[in-house]
């Protein structure tokens, strides 16, 4: 217990984590969108959930069973949010790790009503007894109860309304076969372009009472790594720092200078990223070298590595994997500043 409470106090107060603080529910809460029209990127996504919606509607019926994976802080539990609103259901939040027994679950069934939306956020982290409840939930609208013992023992189906279950997490590849299989509808969420984030910056901006430049939006937006939630903590840091030296107001100079402060480059990169890329560069001959010996050279959980920092060096270009193990490629040698001799 001492060392998961100081584990989790370490990952409070470093600014990129695969967790959300506490900082995170507030800012969030406040920014976040309520309908398609306010979500801004993941268009592919957008499109494909309103058709689904729509027909659902129409048919008044509860919508399919709908899987949403990503890296983490693309916006999965607000896009939850947004399908609740726009069939009109209630929507319940719960996570895989507080779901400790399969009562636990079959409370929170049983209590549903007619297409409510249940969202169970890191879905993969559910345990095997409290997933086995779920298949017949899903599929018929039922729970399966075993009542007796022995000779006598007999099983018992309890109807329930029916409803759409929405899964979130960040590793869909450990998600059993016939879970995943249960999804109707699946959706990978991308990392955001720099113009959306821009977008993002500037709307959370407006809502928040900030006063930025649009350079400074875009300046931020270049260092967020593709990820909303990172984008809103930066602009909170650089207001932060603009209340103190630039007036009040958020400029690209200020933005730039906050940033530096917080060793946080041009291509948002922090001191994780160049600890991972310098070890691999420096201490591996440019790799391959395996997840596990990585994480244990720079001192990082493995977890963190693959579902925090890879996804951006890998869209980057900087890193590969490989069936041997993760690779430095060119472009991360010239962004360090080393010589890249080819193998």
């Amino acid at each position: 217990m001492i060392e998961s409470t100081r584990d989790k106090n370490l990952d409070d107060n470093r600014f990129i984590t695969s967790t959300k603080n506490l900082t995170d529910a507030e800012i969030e809460n406040s920014l976040r969108p309520t309908s398609f029209d306010e979500y801004v990127g993941q268009e592919k996504a957008k499109e494909s959930l309103s058709v689904y919606i729509q027909a659902a509607k129409a048919r008044k019926e509860s919508l399919d069973h709908v899987l949403l994976y990503g890296p983490p802080g693309l916006g999965k539990t607000t896009l939850s949010r947004i399908i609740a609103n726009e069939m009109g259901a209630s929507f319940k939040v719960t996570s895989g790790p507080a779901i400790e027994h399969a009562a636990d679950l079959a409370a929170i069934l049983t209590n549903l009503n007619q297409n409510d939306v249940l969202f169970i956020d890191e879905i993969h982290r559910l345990n095997k007894t409290v997933e086995e409840i779920l298949y017949p939930a899903m599929e018929d609208f039922a729970l399966d109860f075993i009542v007796g013992k022995g000779p006598s023992a007999r099983n018992m189906r309890l109807k329930i309304k029916p409803f759409t279950l929405i899964g979130a997490t960040t590793r869909a590849g450990m998600l059993t076969n016939p879970l995943r299989d249960r999804f109707g509808v699946i959706c990978r969420l991308e990392l955001y372009s720099v113009e959306d984030l821009q977008v993002i910056i500037s709307r959370s901006a407006k809502i928040l009472g900030i006063d930025i430049d649009k350079e400074a939006s875009i300046e931020i937006a270049r260092r967020s790594r593709g990820t909303p939630r990172i984008a809103n903590r930066l602009l909170k840091r650089v207001r932060d720092y603009a209340q103190v030296l630039g007036a009040g107001k958020i400029t690209v100079e200020v933005t730039k200078q906050t940033l530096k402060k917080m060793d946080i480059d041009e291509l948002g990169l922090d001191t994780i990223d160049r600890k991972i890329l310098l070890s691999i560069i420096d201490k591996f001959g440019g790799g391959p070298v395996g997840l596990d010996t990585l994480a244990a050279t720079i001192s990082e959980d493995a977890t963190t590595i693959e579902d925090v920092y890879e996804p951006y060096l890998l869209q980057l270009g900087f890193i590969s994997r490989t069936p041997r193990g993760r690779v430095a490629l060119e472009p991360a040698y010239k962004h360090l500043g080393k010589e890249f001799l080819a193998k």
